[in-house]
């Protein structure tokens, strides 16, 4: 693809439409990789949460990789794509050749010819990032990478805020269990 702007803001407004009108993560990242891909015409999308525990960067969803690829082995954020972690964006146009690359053999044999990487950001920290894999080389405009940078900062506030909704909602179930036992008892 040459560089053009590819993200209008009809493309834009039904990201984050989707993003906004959902409240379960699992469906919500799903969706997002199935939009994304299909949206901006890519060969697949993958979004990743940090495990700082493990150091690791753990798959939630992804659309258009074979099971192969996805399995080809744990990616650790400082080997692969290091600087995704200090918020900075990816753009690998010959993943078979880049040193950046963690599995440069597995992008082969995938047949993925560009790779982006945009950080997940909230509250000024990295959770994750997700990468956008294209089957041909793609030369992404400035325009393009400035509205992805928004949608990972979106996508970090809405899953900062479904954890917190999931947090509050285990906490008014407890608190609706303990009202219970004590109306039964009394």
């Amino acid at each position: 693809m040459s560089q053009q702007d590819i993200i209008s803001i009809g493309t834009f407004k039904t990201i984050t439409t989707a993003i906004a009108n959902s409240n379960d993560l699992p469906e919500m990242v799903e969706h997002l990789c199935n939009l994304l891909t299909e949206t901006l015409d890519l060969k697949g999308c993958a979004i990743f949460l940090l495990n700082e525990d493990q150091s690791e960067l753990q798959l939630l969803a992804s659309t258009g990789l074979s099971t192969e690829y996805l399995l080809k082995g744990p990616v650790h954020p400082e080997r692969s794509l290091g600087s995704t972690i200090k918020g900075e964006a990816i753009v690998i146009t010959d993943p078979w050749q880049d040193k950046r690359m963690q599995y440069p053999q597995q992008a082969r044999n995938e047949g993925i010819l560009t790779l982006l990487e945009i950080p997940i950001g909230c509250l000024g920290r990295v959770i994750g990032s997700f990468r956008l894999y294209q089957s041909v080389t793609w030369e992404i405009s400035e325009q393009d990478l400035d509205s992805l940078y928004v949608l990972g900062e979106l996508i970090g506030m809405a899953l900062s805020y479904m954890e917190l909704n999931n947090a509050l909602n285990s906490v008014t179930e407890i608190t609706n269990n303990v009202k219970f036992i004590k109306d039964s008892a009394g």
